[in-house]
């Protein structure tokens, strides 16, 4: 059956196999390709208790030319072990991780979108602590799974058309010197209510600000915020904030542009002052931001201050969404070697 990627949004939708190997007192297993998408895990383990995972997310685009990238897994691998490392277990080696991810895509192939259709498929790589465990401890062994889902945008026919957001005041989503630095399940439980909040009130995205003094940006829920203010790309500079391989990557194509690129504090009283604001994200890639509203409290339905951008996606913005883009599926060349190249599986 011929899938309609048109009106797939960014959601799970099913495709052949996943591939997972679990490192046992400290030996990793062979990889396991399997059909069968219900893992086996003890009740006991850790993952159930105490939450030990962490995990990524990457894409496999279907170019013009019709080859198939991954675009810069390698640092997914590495934010995977950083993140590992900061929860004391296990983590995949580059070449483990680089390999389940092609495996996966290899897996799928039949659910990578065609080029014309602007969809992906989607990767999750999972690392989750599996050893039978009661009492607070790191895992000793742990599972690492590729999973897939062929998916549209984020956002659906929203894509790169401005969302508003709302400012949270009373909800954190990382101690100033908690684990927000690491893309770990724990950080998102704890925006889940918040989130939910700001949704069920219209907003597209939820902007959090630092635990200690609620003054400067941190991040949006789902993902990293940058500004463009007087030829700078400006974005936030915080131990707490995810580190964005797409944040990353954008403050490379900028200084291509010729922008300024400054990582540094953002004071909230800074937001007037910016001519375009964006979210960031595997995920989205850009989605620009048209009003944010400032609420004591996001249960409350005062507003204390409103401030608006463009409806339209900012010029600046545009350029630099058009670059990593083009670079992902090939429009544009990949001066950075960015992209690794995946091989249909032979028979």
């Amino acid at each position: 059956m011929e899938i309609d990627y048109s009106k797939r949004s960014f959601s799970y939708y099913p495709t052949n196999a996943i591939v997972y190997a679990t490192c046992i007192d400290g030996k990793w297993s062979e990889p396991v390709e399997t059909d069968n998408f219900n893992l086996s895990l003890h009740c006991f383990a850790g993952i159930f208790h105490y939450a030990p995972s962490c995990f990524e997310g990457l894409k496999a685009f279907r170019g013009v030319d019709g080859r198939v990238r991954l675009f810069r897994p390698d640092e997914n691998a590495k934010r995977m072990a950083s993140g590992a490392n900061y929860l004391d277990m296990p983590s995949p080696s580059m070449e483990m991780f680089l390999d389940l991810c092609i495996r996966c895509v290899q897996l799928n192939w039949d659910f990578i979108p065609p080029y014309e259709s602007g969809a992906s498929l989607y990767l999750r790589p999972i690392l989750v602590g599996i050893n039978p465990q009661l009492g607070i401890k790191s895992a000793n062994d742990v599972m690492f799974a590729v999973m897939a889902s062929g998916v549209g945008t984020y956002s659906g026919a929203k894509a790169l058309k401005p969302g508003t957001a709302v400012m949270s005041r009373n909800y954190d989503r990382a101690a100033t010197y908690g684990s927000g630095g690491y893309k770990l399940g724990a950080n998102y439980a704890q925006s889940l209510h918040a989130y939910n909040l700001a949704h069920n009130q219209g907003y597209r995205e939820l902007l959090f600000l630092d635990s200690a003094t609620h003054s400067h940006i941190e991040e949006f829920g789902s993902s990293n915020f940058f500004a463009i203010k007087n030829g700078c790309y400006v974005t936030p500079d915080s131990t707490s904030v995810l580190p964005s391989i797409t944040n990353k990557s954008l403050r490379t194509v900028a200084e291509e542009f010729g922008l300024k690129v400054e990582r540094r504090t953002i004071y909230t009283d800074e937001l007037e002052s910016f001519e375009e604001v964006n979210s960031c994200g595997t995920a989205v890639v850009i989605t620009p931001i048209c009003r944010i509203d400032d609420k004591p409290a996001l249960e409350s339905d005062t507003v204390t201050k409103v401030i608006k951008y463009s409806d339209e996606c900012g010029p600046i913005s545009l350029k630099l969404y058009n670059r990593i883009i083009g670079i992902q599926k090939g429009i544009e060349e990949d001066t950075y070697g960015w992209c690794m190249f995946v091989d249909e599986r032979k028979a």
